[in-house]
């Protein structure tokens, strides 16, 4: 019997449980092979060849060539794992944060001092569904979308 996962229905927010664990398995033993000096050369000197060493999709090797860490998360990928290409390319975890939002870095990073995102909207995506066009109530359809 499948688990109830209401979280699922967060917009923007990809939880990383068990399914999430198992489908980047190889994604996030890749990262954490980065820890390795020789393994950090070996990888930014050929990238393609060494992603081919590892039993990750295609679509995962794509989002890791391509650099994009928001489709890494969708497909498996823990950011915790994920900072580890980061540092390899030489960027620190706000600058990987900021590129996922697509803010710039100082955006990015008077947003988290000004408090993070404002949080006007939908908690729900289900709410996207519900709300009426022209409602009188402060729900902001889709706003965090």
């Amino acid at each position: 019997m499948p688990l109830d996962k209401p979280y699922l229905d967060v917009p923007g927010t990809t939880i990383f449980d068990a399914d999430q664990s198992r489908k980047g398995y190889w994604l996030n033993q890749f990262c954490m092979s980065l820890m390795g000096a020789d393994n950090r050369l070996r990888f930014k000197a050929d990238e393609r060849p060494y992603l081919d060493e590892w039993a990750m999709t295609e679509e995962q090797k794509l989002a890791v060539l391509s650099r994009d860490m928001n489709r890494m998360i969708s497909l498996g990928g823990n950011i915790y794992f994920l900072a580890k290409i980061g540092a390899t390319d030489g960027l620190s975890f706000q600058q990987m944060a900021g590129s996922m939002t697509g803010m710039s870095e100082d955006d990015y990073r008077q947003m988290m001092i000004g408090g993070g995102r404002p949080i006007d909207g939908n908690r729900y995506t289900h709410e996207w569904e519900t709300a009426g066009a022209g409602d009188d109530d402060d729900n902001d359809a889709g706003a965090d979308r």
